[in-house]
């Protein structure tokens, strides 16, 4: 609670000061409005200096409201449709005293500054984003089990204990609720029976809602499961139904969708908006949700700053001096590498048939200014989710979740070029499972999946969240490790080869362990001009590991130079 609220108030003091600044440009916009509106006429000539207030105007209606002004919101608003109209057609056709009335209104937006209430965020939920540990041994997920039959209860702890969770047990409700005084799980497995009012349990009635208030996700476990059993846990906020007997790794598979957000990198926003401290605003608010997030300056270098950057969401402003909004978008649709990017625009236009005109040149979606921090943290967490999630099913390889082939070559070369500028060693890591094709040959194709799903999970959990993983092929995998040198990367490949031969695989009732070899380069060792280079290295240091006798990983000796 303390990290959040000093979080909440890190962002109130940094809106804060931009408040400051931009209620300090706010006499002299008023004045140059006031000049511009003053020299309007019924003549052609003035259309120039009306389609400048139009812009300012609109500039401010959007403005207005997110720093606190929402009557000059309503007042810019007001008098932006009056000049949107009256561009719309001939000004000769506009009377005098019309000119007068706007004229009046833009003098009147100084009396706006009198209102200075700036309504206080409601929930600060919105400030929680993707967060992890360097590595992740240090942070083990925390898992209470609540299961009556103490030797399954134990077993299923030993398994879920070698995939890196520490799983406590509870074989009655009564020790977990005692426990729930002290202290909370990361996620909470119950076995339980259930009926149409609810979890049943005549042990301990008090125990359950002192459970459920522990505010962790829930897993079921049951040997019932049936549509009416999943409604029913459904209702009481389970966010996994698992039915007996488990299978573990599909027990894991539904852990790490959960904490999936621990290991995730930050979203990547990129804002372009010609209001400096409205996008410096959402710039903050963005960032303290856990996201990174860049400012477009200059419009012309869009395809320049995206290959850098490469977002994941583009905030479009909608009408902006020398390039609009659907041009960009256009622009960026014409490039295949961005055809799916999520573009939504932020803007103030409320005229729907422009919205619908805009999204026609290549947007996916449209929210208006101006837009509470939270609904904009919100929107753009849940669409940026939405799109890895498409990019997964793309990009990854459907049995272990992991970058197809392609993809983390590209990643290497990518990473590569980017330890370059940096001046970082950047390691790469080729494992191989040893004697496969006799797990295959003796215990059948679907447990050697299991074993293959079973090294994914591990690497996923055993490295970082910035480190690239990837299934080279069949039983063959790839690492990629930026900020890591050889030293290090192997001390942290030996720990991943001890963990995965303790695993034990069962396959009706017998039981079976599996070991792994690995080679690893580090790009400070070697002169490479591209990504192979360094994957050839990483994988004659494997081979290397299998001729000296398997299950060990081997470091690429430094080249000569």
């Amino acid at each position: 609670m303390t990290d959040t609220r000093d979080a909440l108030a890190a962002v109130q003091a940094e809106i804060a000061k931009l408040r400051e600044t931009y209620l300090s440009r706010l006499p002299e916009e008023f004045a140059e409005l006031e000049a511009l509106a003053a020299g309007l006429e019924s003549d052609e000539k003035s259309r120039e200096a009306l389609e400048s207030l139009h812009q300012r105007l609109h500039k401010l209606a959007g403005s207005g409201g997110t720093f606190g002004l929402a009557k000059l919101s309503k007042q810019a608003r007001s008098l932006e449709q009056t000049a949107k109209q009256w561009l719309a057609g001939r000004l000769d056709s506009v009377g005098w005293s019309e000119f007068l009335g706007f004229s009046s209104g833009i003098a009147n937006l100084a009396s706006c500054l009198q209102e200075t209430e700036v309504a206080e965020p409601a929930t600060t939920d919105y400030l929680t984003g993707p967060a992890g540990p360097a590595y992740p041994g240090d942070a083990q997920v925390r898992i209470w089990l609540v299961e009556d039959d103490a030797l399954l209860g134990n077993q299923l702890c030993r398994l879920l204990g070698q995939f890196g969770y520490e799983v406590t047990l509870f074989t009655r409700l009564a020790d977990a609720e005692t426990a729930a005084a002290s202290g909370r799980p990361d996620v909470l497995i119950m076995d339980v029976v259930l009926s149409e009012e609810g979890l049943r349990t005549t042990e301990c009635p008090d125990a359950w809602p002192v459970l459920r208030g522990l505010g962790c996700p829930l897993f079921f476990i049951s040997a019932n499961a049936d549509f009416a059993a999943r409604i029913a846990a459904a209702r009481l906020g389970a966010q996994a139904f698992l039915e007996k007997p488990l299978d573990i790794p599909r027990v894991v598979d539904r852990l790490e969708m959960v904490f999936e957000g621990r290991k995730s990198t930050p979203f990547r926003v990129m804002i372009i908006d010609d209001d400096e401290i409205l996008a410096k605003h959402y710039k903050i608010i963005l960032m303290r949700a856990g996201m990174e997030v860049s400012i477009l300056a200059d419009p012309g270098r869009i395809i320049e700053e995206m290959t850098t950057f490469r977002p994941e969401m583009l905030l479009l402003d909608l009408n902006m001096p020398v390039y609009a909004g659907p041009e960009l978008a256009a622009v960026i649709r014409q490039h295949d590498e961005w055809v799916g990017l999520p573009i939504v625009y932020l803007s103030a236009e409320t005229d729907m048939d422009q919205q619908i005109e805009a999204l026609s040149r290549g947007a996916d979606d449209f929210m208006t200014k101006p837009i509470s921090d939270a609904q904009l943290v919100a929107s753009v967490r849940n669409r940026i989710s939405r799109f890895r999630q498409v990019s997964d099913l793309i990009a990854k390889d459907s049995l272990t979740g992991l970058l197809k082939h392609a993809l983390i070559k590209e990643e290497l070369v990518i990473g590569l070029a980017r330890a370059q500028r940096k001046g970082k060693p950047l390691c790469v890591a080729m494992l191989d499972i040893d004697h496969f094709k006799s797990v295959n040959d003796t215990h059948g194709h679907a447990t050697g999946d299991q074993v293959i799903k079973a090294i994914a999970h591990l690497l996923r959990q055993r490295l970082r969240k910035s480190d690239c993983i990837g299934r080279y092929g069949g039983e063959e995998f790839a690492v990629i490790l930026p900020d890591c040198d050889g030293p290090t990367a192997l001390k942290i490949l030996e720990d991943i080869r001890t963990r995965f031969a303790a695993l034990r695989f069962r396959r009706d009732e017998l039981e079976f362990a599996c070991t792994l070899s690995a080679g690893v380069a580090c790009s400070d060792d070697h002169d490479i001009a591209g990504g192979g280079s360094l994957l050839i290295v990483a994988d004659e240091a494997l081979y290397v590991a299998k001729r000296g006798g398997r299950d060990q990983v081997r470091l690429a000796p430094a080249a000569e130079r």
